[in-house]
């Protein structure tokens, strides 16, 4: 009886700790961050792989466009004139838990940004580094802050 009576307790336990999960962001995706994460990677010979950039992404190659996302610092200070810009907050790590690491952007702003972990929207020339080198493969130049 004792057991019974310890099993239905923890069974009551368990099921009151379950709850709907929690929204924890905003989902920042459009469009635009859609057509960013269609790149992929390919193996191209043996322990070497390349970025593939679909037609419909490089349709946004060297084009005016908007996205909205979280900045990530990539020095330190208060104000900022380049950092990523992700569609997942800084304090929710984009490299923990399960799937695909989100695509990031590297931005160069018009002017500098003062540091927020809300989310902002800018804009600006996109361009995709397809060299292969190891820079960033997307670049957002020249960008504004877009209210």
């Amino acid at each position: 009886m004792k057991k019974i009576s310890a099993l239905v307790i923890l069974s009551f336990a368990f099921l009151f700790s379950l709850h709907a999960q929690v929204k924890v962001h905003k989902d920042m995706r459009t469009a635009n961050w859609n057509l960013i994460g269609l790149r992929y990677e390919k193996q191209v010979e043996p322990l070497k792989w390349a970025s593939i950039f679909p037609p419909e992404l490089m349709a946004l190659n060297n084009k005016v466009i908007e996205l909205p996302g979280y900045i990530y610092p990539t020095k330190v200070g208060s104000k900022f004139s380049e950092f990523l810009l992700s569609i997942v907050p800084i304090e929710s790590c984009p490299f923990c838990g399960t799937g695909d690491i989100p695509s990031m952007v590297e931005v160069k702003m018009a002017s500098p940004l003062p540091f927020t972990e809300k989310p902002i929207k800018i804009k600006g020339k996109f361009v995709i580094n397809n060299s292969g080198d190891n820079r960033s493969e997307f670049f957002l130049l020249g960008a504004i802050q877009v209210k």
